[in-house]
């Protein structure tokens, strides 16, 4: 496999890089240019980057950007966008507003593989750079529904809840017929995910919910907070998974349970990746929650699947070049710093302040999980590289198979979006059309009706 195969080696903790925040910081040298406007600074970067002039690029960013942000991780960070979605075309809009005394330009810009990527720079009033983002991908792909779904089986509602700073859209794919009906909150892994947990062409959240919702199953899904309220959230250093995952969370099974022709006891959290992680935890704490579905659940620190996933990357075509080698190097480092949460309040490490891990230092899921007495079923893809079964599984299994309450499965040919593949997973594979494989389907089906 060549090395446009394999993608360069980048942090890719679930779609946290795939989707997520890239790089924040503060910016105090001033832009050269006094008299460009703050589109045209926008752009001049964007230019530098789909030339590749990527030092031309770094030198925009001021010496605390610098100490967080590498040039190779730059260069890198910017190869692994164009390996997934193809070369730079053109930047089709650009739009500045303001925002918390912020002037913030957003482009829209097509890649070549039928992609338009979301990108957020943030200015002081002086236009000196404060934040560089990529806020997500759409894919100018159209969704087809996968084999198992019949659409005149359910309907569709837009619906809006949530705690009252934190309004979030979603929407209840509800069965047809009188109800009551058994439910299931669709919880996200990591990154600005929508409701969909869109990636690429691929929306297997919608996979999940229109299949469920075809079988006698409602389902919520809706936009994660991280996605929804980006600005709000792009400098805030206490944000925990709290208020990332849990709180709304909450506050869905909060609204569902007064939902019309909803069971209330019967009310299930299906967390995916970061959010099969956390699910455990939010059982703790709504106690009435019925059961909870683990698809890809990390039984280890999260710091040690950016690690790995790292190497894997790396190793895929068989050598580790100098680029790579420079890339795990940094990355030991970041970790090593989250590990004994050496560096500041204001750094941010993996897209997350230290408020952030010093929480999920403490966290340990598989013990909650063995905890727990409500029905819990664990889904694993023997081909995820993010979340391995040779690892977390391994731990889940040997640590709750003798539980009466839980029941684990694994999937050899299913990767971690459990769609299906052969040989090695990749990164790319996720830009490859796809669907939920119907065996992750119907087992969830057959597992809520008979547990």
């Amino acid at each position: 496999m060549n090395k446009l195969e394999k993608g360069p080696v980048v942090i890719t903790l679930i779609s946290l890089i795939i989707l997520g925040t890239l790089f924040s910081g503060c910016v105090k040298e001033k832009i050269e240019k006094k008299e460009a406007t703050f589109e045209e600074i926008a752009v001049g970067l964007m230019v530098n980057l789909s030339e590749e002039n990527y030092e031309k690029a770094y030198n925009m960013f001021n010496s605390e950007l610098k100490n967080s942000l590498s040039l190779e991780q730059l260069q890198t960070t910017w190869e692994y966008f164009t390996n997934l979605y193809g070369e730079f075309e053109e930047i089709i809009d650009t739009n500045k507003t303001i925002d918390s005394g912020y002037d913030i330009v957003r482009l829209n810009s097509s890649f070549s593989n039928n992609y338009i990527l979301k990108f957020r720079i943030v200015f002081t009033k002086d236009k000196e750079i404060t934040g560089f983002w990529m806020d997500g991908v759409t894919s100018e792909n159209i969704y087809s529904a996968p084999a198992y779904v019949n659409q005149k089986n359910f309907t569709e509602n837009e619906i809006t809840f949530g705690l009252d700073e934190w309004m979030l859209p979603g929407t209840v794919s509800m069965p047809v017929g009188n109800g009551p009906f058994p439910a299931v909150i669709l919880v996200h892994g990591s990154g600005p995910n929508d409701r969909d947990e869109t990636i690429g062409p691929n929306k297997p959240f919608k996979d999940i919910a229109w299949g469920l919702a075809s079988n006698q199953i409602a389902v919520l899904r809706y936009e994660k907070r991280t996605k929804q309220y980006s600005n709000e959230l792009i400098n805030n250093i206490n944000l925990t998974i709290k208020e990332e995952v849990v709180d709304d969370a909450l506050a869905a099974y909060d609204f569902l349970r007064n939902y019309d022709k909803i069971d209330s006891d019967n009310i299930i959290i299906l967390g995916h990746s970061l959010g099969a992680m956390i699910a455990p935890y939010i059982a703790t704490l709504e106690q009435n929650i019925s059961k909870i579905i683990l698809l890809a659940p990390p039984a280890r620190p999260l710091i040690d699947l950016i690690y790995n996933q790292t190497i894997y990357l790396a190793e895929l075509d068989g050598t580790i070049d100098e680029d790579e080698s420079l890339a795990i190097q940094e990355v030991e480092l970041a970790i090593e710093k989250i590990k004994n949460l050496n560096f500041s309040d204001n750094e941010m490490i993996f897209s997350a302040y230290k408020t952030y891990w010093e929480y999920l230092n403490s966290f340990d899921q598989v013990e909650i999980a063995e905890s727990l007495e409500l029905p819990i079923l664990i889904l694993q893809g023997r081909r995820d590289y993010q979340v391995t079964y040779e690892d977390d599984f391994h731990i889940w299994n040997n640590t709750l198979k003798d539980k009466n309450n839980v029941m684990l499965k694994s999937y050899s040919d299913l990767n971690h979006l459990f769609m299906k593949g052969s040989g090695p997973s990749t990164n790319m594979e996720y830009l490859e059309e796809g669907h939920v494989s119907s065996k992750i389907i119907f087992n969830i089906i057959d597992w809520i009706f008979m547990s």
